[in-house]
C-alpha cells in the first residue's frame, strides 16, 4: 500500500480511523448473543421440497418443534429457519470449525449433522452462551485478549473453547491447541485464542 505523505483520509472524507473504528464495532457486536423465541418471533416457512420430518428439540433452552426437510442440515436449520445467523457457514465440508455448535453439551460441526437427528435433543449456539447482558467467560476473555481480526471464525472458535474447558482439556497449551486444531483462523489470531482459552478456563473451573 503506497502512503502519500501519511494522509489518512480518503477521497470520500472518511478517514481510516472511522473505518476501523466501524469494523471493530461489527465485530464487537457479533459477540453479543441476541435473544430470540424461535416459534413466536421468527416466521418458519414449511419445507418446499423433498420429505419432510416432524422434529422437536431445545436450542438455547427453548422448545422448537418444526418440520424440516430430511435432507437439511442443522447449520441451514438455524440460519434460514430460526434466524440464529452466529453460527457461521465456511467450508461447509466440515473442516474449519466456524459452524461449531454444542448438541448434548458437545461441539459438533453442525455443517455435517443433520436437522433430523436433533430431534428429542438439546443444541446451543453462541447467541446461548451469553446471560442477558452478562458475556460468557470465555466471550470476555476473547474480547481481552484479542482473540479475533475479522470475527467471521469466532462464534464457532468460542464453542469448541467452551468446550475445551467444559471437557478438562485445558490442562497445558499443547492440550488446548490439540482440542482446537479443527477450528481454523484465517487471520492467524491463534496467539490471542490461546490466550483467551488459557484466561477463561481459570474462571470457568473456579
Amino acid at each position: 500500500m503506497t502512503d502519500h505523505g501519511c494522509n489518512n483520509e480518503t477521497s470520500s472524507g472518511v478517514t481510516r480511523r472511522t473505518v476501523l473504528g466501524v469494523s471493530a464495532g461489527v465485530t464487537a457486536a457479533s459477540l453479543v448473543p441476541l435473544r430470540l423465541d424461535a416459534q413466536e418471533q421468527v416466521p418458519v416457512p414449511g419445507p418446499e421440497n423433498g420429505p419432510t420430518t416432524h422434529i422437536s428439540f431445545q436450542v438455547n433452552g427453548e422448545r422448537v418443534t418444526i418440520d424440516v426437510d430430511g435432507r437439511a442440515s442443522l447449520l441451514d436449520l438455524l440460519r434460514e429457519r430460526l434466524a440464529l445467523t452466529g453460527t457461521k457457514k465456511g467450508c461447509d465440508h466440515g473442516q474449519c470449525g466456524a459452524c461449531t455448535v454444542h448438541l448434548d453439551g458437545r461441539p459438533v460441526s453442525s455443517c455435517l449433522t443433520m436437522a433430523a437427528k436433533v430431534d428429542g435433543r438439546q443444541v446451543t449456539t453462541i447467541e446461548g452462551l451469553a446471560r442477558g447482558d452478562e458475556l460468557h467467560p470465555m466471550q470476555q476473555a476473547f474480547i481481552d485478549n484479542d482473540a479475533l481480526q475479522c470475527g467471521y471464525c469466532t462464534p464457532g472458535q468460542i464453542m469448541s473453547a467452551v468446550a475445551c474447558v467444559t471437557q478438562g482439556q485445558a490442562t497445558d497449551p499443547g492440550a488446548i491447541r490439540e482440542f482446537m486444531s479443527g477450528n481454523i483462523c484465517r487471520c492467524g489470531a491463534y496467539v490471542g485464542i490461546l490466550a483467551a482459552i488459557a484466561q477463561a478456563a481459570e474462571t470457568m473451573e473456579g
